[in-house]
């Protein structure tokens, strides 16, 4: 091939095709393309809006007020810690005035159901709710429990919104959450933040609670904010707002919620039962500590030792015997005492559970049919 061909057919032509890429690169920046370390940067950038996560969880949060009547002594002395004994032996009357609440709730079934806390509506005579859409009615009490802090009301209104349930269990310290709420009254307010911890236990802050698994945010959460809803950053319930950590009664970092999870199986029970019926396993157990863990030659402290079996209960019908560690409740971990308590809150009666579980270094698996717990079992 002679010099002048090879100069025609491919060193011009590519000469010249190089230069048109040169000067579309120079007018056209964005086609350069990103650095290679852009889109791993790109993959931790949240969004500038989390409108689209609050349109879809707004309109199912109502607001809540009550009305009670309560009863004082119209003497001005009565509140005189001298004068208050001789007072309440005079019999002087009383008088009545209506005392008004609010609070926020949850719509979480087409049927009108609404979950809401059992401090927002504990002695309450009248309940309306307000929609996000401006709608009123009054609400009934279907029912309520005081250890879990949940009431579930129920309203006659079509055309409801329901909020989309999340999955608390997937939450992750970090994540991002929503409050939905009406604090103060002065309307729905949304605020943001973060899940500070999961599985909050609140027994030793003396607030004292039957659950043990509370997700804690440091989304601002005040008055009026309890039995609003928590959302994840896509708009889908994580859990019922119910304690602030702050003696002033306003936000100051730490709030906490009931997991969603829980807290619709404890509506599915009062709207069946009119109460609430916690699963039992028939056993006592402890969380294993370093020293239990290299006795029983344990890798880990993971999981939690039975101490106890009662009698014909459903451990004991499992298989189950004192010394065994229980690891897994349907293939979910038990990692600590308090992840069991967790476990069992949603739990019904007559549902069957596989549990894994370490004896004698071997690791084994039962079933149990979960029942409700008697008026006075035995221990074997």
């Amino acid at each position: 091939m002679s010099l002048q061909r090879f100069l025609q057919d491919w060193a011009i032509p590519t000469a010249i095709g190089l230069g048109v890429a040169a000067a579309l690169l120079l007018l056209f920046p964005h086609l350069r393309g990103k650095p290679e370390q852009a889109p791993a940067i790109a993959e931790f950038q949240g969004p500038v809006s989390y409108a689209s996560a609050v349109n879809l969880a707004g309109p199912a949060v109502v607001n809540i007020f009550t009305r009670k009547t309560v009863s004082e002594r119209s003497h001005p002395l009565y509140n005189h810690p001298l004068y208050r004994r001789l007072l309440d032996n005079m019999n002087i009357p009383q008088r009545e005035r209506m005392q008004s609440n609010l609070g926020s709730g949850v719509i979480v079934d087409r049927d009108g159901y609404i979950l809401t806390n059992y401090h927002v509506i504990s002695g309450a005579e009248e309940i309306a709710v307000v929609l996000s859409d401006g709608r009123e009615a009054q609400a009934a009490l279907v029912g309520s429990d005081s250890d879990f802090d949940l009431a579930v009301l129920k309203i006659n209104l079509p055309n409801l919104t329901t909020i989309e349930v999340g999955d608390p269990d997937k939450a992750q310290v970090g994540d991002v959450v929503l409050a939905i709420g009406n604090p103060f009254g002065v309307g729905q307010t949304v605020t943001q933040g973060i899940v500070s911890a999961t599985g909050r236990d609140l027994s030793k802050t003396g607030t004292g609670s039957y659950l043990q698994n509370f997700i804690q945010t440091d989304a601002a959460v005040n008055p009026g904010n309890s039995g609003g809803a928590l959302v994840d950053a896509r708009g889908k319930l994580l859990g019922i707002n119910t304690s602030i950590l702050n003696q002033s009664g306003s936000s100051g970092g730490i709030s906490f919620a009931i997991p969603a999870n829980i807290a619709l199986k404890i509506m599915q029970d009062i709207i069946e039962f009119g109460r609430v019926v916690p699963g039992w396993l028939g056993i006592e157990a402890q969380t294993l500590s370093p020293q239990l863990a290299r006795s029983f030659n344990l890798a880990s402290t993971n999981g939690v030792i039975v101490t106890a079996i009662y009698n014909q209960g459903p451990a004991h019908q499992a298989g189950l015997k004192p010394g065994d560690v229980i690891t897994h409740i349907n293939n979910d971990p038990i990692n600590d005492g308090l992840h069991g308590v967790a476990a069992m809150a949603i739990l019904r009666p007559g549902e069957v559970v596989t549990i894994t579980y370490i004896r004698k270094g071997e690791i084994q698996n039962t079933q149990a049919t979960i029942s409700e717990k008697p008026q006075s079992p035995s221990k074997s």
